[in-house]
């Protein structure tokens, strides 16, 4: 596994998560960056398996890393990158269905779970936000691209 020092803080926050053997799952527009849809974003969210009434175990463990805790789902990492912490996603299977869905993609030599896009089209759809409207029409086209490639 990579030094801890040379990681970034997102990475050592996945680090320290496999660590305490908390299961994870990295869900959002985050999620759907790293798989190729032209976005941005201003947090990662990671869908934590844990009751939402043990978000004292995650902020705990980001107090250990140096972060800031802004409210008790979200942390400011010491490089004032975001993290909101999901105990559940609408719109979806609960956790176990969608984690044994998901992609093993690579953040900084690290193995991490990610949602797959149809899982994050499907939550999306669900919640039809504002901005969820454009993030749908931008998955929709990558997913369409990708289909096209398969061809």
């Amino acid at each position: 596994m990579a030094k801890t020092q040379k990681l970034s803080p997102l990475a050592r926050l996945i680090q320290e998560l496999k660590s305490d053997q908390i299961r994870f799952q990295m869900v959002g527009m985050a999620a759907a960056i790293l798989q190729g849809v032209p976005a941005t974003t201003l947090d990662t969210d990671l869908w934590i398996d844990l009751p939402e009434r043990q978000y004292m175990r995650i902020n705990n463990l980001c107090l250990k890393l140096g972060a800031t805790i802004l409210r008790p789902t979200v942390v400011m990492l010491n490089d004032d990158s975001l993290v909101n912490f999901c105990y559940r996603i609408d719109g979806l299977g609960n956790f176990d269905t969608e984690y044994s869905k998901a992609l093993s993609l690579d953040i900084e030599n690290q193995k991490v779970p990610v949602l797959p896009l149809k899982s994050i089209l499907k939550s999306k759809r669900f919640m039809m936000r504002e901005k969820d409207k454009i993030h749908i029409r931008m998955i929709r086209e990558v997913m369409k691209c990708a289909r096209v490639i398969k061809k």
